[in-house]
C-alpha cells in the first residue's frame, strides 16, 4: 500500500548545523550543514523511525507547533514511505513457496520466472 506521510518539523541553527526535530515523533531528530542537507536528512530519519509502523502518530497542526516553539522555524516534511522502503530495503531474499503441481508444470513449460511473477503479484496485491 502506498503511504505518503507529512509531519511538521522544527528547524534551528546551531553553530554550523541546522537541527531538525519532529515534535510528534521524539526519536526523530537529525541535522544538516545546509538547508538542503537538513531536509534530506529529515526525510531519511522520518522513514527510519516510521518504516515498520502500521499506525502513525497524528501530525500536529503547524500553528500548534509554532505556538509551542516560537523561536524555531517550522517546515512540513513529506515522505513516500513505499519509495523509502524500496530505496533502503530492496535486497532480494529467498522465500520457499508451495503451489499446486499442475501450475508449476505449466509455468515451467512456459519458462515463467517464478520469482519475478511472485514479486509482480505481491506488488499488485499490496498496491506498490
Amino acid at each position: 500500500m502506498a503511504v505518503n506521510i507529512v509531519y511538521p518539523a522544527t528547524l534551528e541553527q546551531d553553530g554550523d548545523y541546522i537541527l531538525v526535530r519532529f515534535p510528534d515523533i521524539p526519536e526523530a531528530m537529525t541535522q544538516g550543514q545546509t538547508l538542503e542537507e537538513a531536509f534530506d536528512m529529515a526525510e531519511e530519519v522520518l522513514g527510519l523511525c516510521l518504516e515498520d509502523q502500521k499506525n502513525f502518530p497524528e501530525p500536529s497542526p503547524v500553528q500548534d507547533i509554532r505556538k509551542k516553539f516560537p523561536n524555531k522555524e517550522v517546515a512540513l516534511i513529506g515522505l513516500d514511505l513505499a519509495a523509502y522502503r524500496r530505496k533502503y530495503h530492496s535486497k532480494s531474499i529467498r522465500k520457499n513457496v508451495t503451489i499446486p503441481e499442475w501450475i508449476a508444470k505449466m509455468a515451467e513449460e512456459d519458462n515463467i520466472n517464478f520469482s519475478q511473477t511472485l514479486t509482480e503479484a505481491l506488488k499488485e496485491k499490496l498496491c506498490v
